[in-house]
């Protein structure tokens, strides 16, 4: 089973050329997309990387970092389902500007056939979409949302993660985890009955202090064997990631292609 990230931040490999960075997240996990990048850098990617089709589209929650270019890939690779929370759908602000996703979802309708989902749910062979996760310690929320008629602090409650099952254990892709780290992992661990051992994703550490960081990194090391952060880890943070973890640790960015038995 391969992992191929289409939309980050940055690009991780020189060849092949014309691949595109964007500040956002994209990856096709198996025959499933998580999340569509921000903009049309992901579809150019795609092609690129030689996407020929997959099954669904699952979105992490509603920003539009991960969201922006949902209508395009329903448009050019077809009607698909879309895997969302409910709540992905309403107003975000952060610092007064808009942060949410992009469209109407009478817009995606039209295109697509949502699914939308609280509880966990398996979305391929092997592949579930973990819904609304528990909050047991420190959330990463961020901005407003605009929720029955009010604006309130935005926990992002609409945020969820891919688990796969794999021979060697679980791989759990993350969009931002801002349900947090701990919590998505003792999540996926629950709903799937085995141990999560590979990590690979967003893990919006970028908000952290630098103890914090060293904190999470140390009880990673003993528990995981991989952990390749992108998109909103933030660069101190992955340095300080790489130092702690060393051989556990790989770089990820556009381009990068991962295997799994």
């Amino acid at each position: 089973m391969f992992v191929k990230i289409l939309a980050d931040n940055c690009v991780s490999q020189l060849r092949p050329k014309k691949l595109l960075a964007e500040w956002g997240f994209s990856a096709l996990v198996g025959d499933v997309l998580f999340d569509t990048g921000q903009n049309v850098a992901a579809i150019q990617n795609s092609r690129t990387m030689g996407v020929d089709d997959f099954s669904c589209i699952v979105l992490s929650h509603g920003h539009y970092d991960h969201t922006g270019a949902l209508q395009s890939f329903l448009e050019i690779y077809g009607r698909k389902k879309v895997y969302m929370h409910p709540d992905a759908w309403l107003p975000r602000v952060y610092r007064e500007t808009p942060i949410g996703i992009p469209w109407q979802k009478s817009e995606i309708e039209c295109l697509g056939d949502i699914v939308e989902h609280v509880e966990p749910v398996e979305v391929s062979k092997g592949i579930t979409a973990l819904g609304e996760i528990p909050r047991n310690e420190k959330d990463l929320g961020i901005g407003k949302i605009l929720k029955n008629g009010v604006w309130q602090d935005d926990k992002i409650m609409d945020d969820q993660s891919l688990v796969v099952k794999t021979k060697d254990g679980l791989l759990l892709v993350l969009g931002c985890c801002h349900a947090g780290l701990k919590n998505t992992v003792d999540y996926a661990e629950e709903v799937c009955c085995d141990e999560v051992k590979f990590i690979l994703g967003g893990t919006h550490l970028v908000g952290l202090k630098d103890d914090e960081v060293r904190e999470v990194a140390s009880w990673l090391k003993k528990k995981i064997e991989m952990l390749a952060p992108c998109h909103c880890t933030g660069f101190k943070a992955e340095a300080i990631l790489f130092n702690e973890l060393r051989n556990k640790f790989a770089f990820a960015g556009v381009g990068s292609v991962f295997e799994f038995r």
